[in-house]
């Protein structure tokens, strides 16, 4: 009975590491954490692009990446949802968003809405 319910746990676990795995696999280096939080910034600036997948990859990320990353990362995050509030540049940071950062957004989100 014991064994049972430790192979229950333990499939969980793998089912719940390889989750978190896929939804950061597009971020692999510190470069593509920065460019994921950029993404991140801008889509909150622009709007009514869900960021859930972004998210989870962000959060599961942060940990391994050094102080200094994260911060850049949170500097890189205000510094384009300012840009996203630019009426002049909405165009171009909509562009970006739907062909840059789609890899690290959802990919089922329709980007031809914007």
């Amino acid at each position: 009975m014991k064994f049972a319910a430790i192979m229950l746990v333990a499939a969980g676990l793998a089912v719940a590491g390889s989750a978190s795995a896929a939804a950061s696999s597009a971020i692999k280096s510190d470069v593509d954490y920065l460019k994921a939080s950029r993404c991140k910034g801008l889509a909150q600036g622009l709007g009514g692009i869900d960021t859930a997948a972004l998210d989870a990859a962000l959060k599961s990320e942060r940990f391994s990446r050094a102080d200094a990353i994260v911060d850049r990362a949170a500097e890189e995050m205000a510094r384009a949802k300012r840009q996203a509030a630019n009426a002049n540049l909405k165009d171009q940071l909509s562009a970006e968003v739907a062909g840059a950062c789609m890899a690290y957004l959802s990919p089922s989100k329709d980007m031809a809405s914007r």
